[in-house]
């Protein structure tokens, strides 16, 4: 039986060797290997994973969020993050985005998208994205990162 962080570590393996379409997959894969596990089980780790679908070898297929970002994940998200972000500010652990009206919750989406380990989670408004890190020195690295989408 697979306690939960080895069937984590099963389902990262499986999504980066092979190109998983679906959840069915991956609850195959896991019981070839000898998991007991349900997709709805799958369900529930593909979100604490943070997989999401990306394109690989000509279909979509599951990958962690940070990787895919690294690999230039959705790039319309970047697109926009880029042409609505008017400024990135630290506030102590808090990272300010001031956006265009409107444009905010796209602007989240895109952070959150990214999968970064050190940002706690956000919260959008209309025009305005917080961002709370779980550091001082987190923040000034997520603006600089941030800073760098928007060209």
């Amino acid at each position: 039986m697979y306690s939960k962080k080895q069937r984590h570590v099963k389902i990262l393996e499986i999504v980066e060797k092979h190109a998983i379409e679906k959840q069915e997959e991956i609850v195959a894969r896991l019981r070839d290997a000898g998991c007991r596990v349900t997709q709805a089980t799958v369900s529930r780790d593909i979100h604490d994973l943070r997989l999401v679908k990306t394109e690989r070898d000509g279909v979509q297929a599951y990958k962690p969020a940070s990787a895919a970002w690294d690999g230039g994940f959705n790039e319309k998200l970047g697109g926009i993050f880029a042409n609505s972000v008017l400024s990135v500010a630290a506030a102590g652990n808090i990272v300010v985005v001031k956006t265009i009206g409107g444009a905010a919750a796209a602007a989240a989406s895109a952070i959150d998208s990214m999968g970064l380990r050190e940002i706690a989670g956000s919260i959008a408004g209309d025009d305005t994205v917080m961002a709370v890190t779980h550091s001082v020195a987190d923040a000034v690295y997520i603006c600089a990162r941030l800073n760098e989408m928007r060209g």
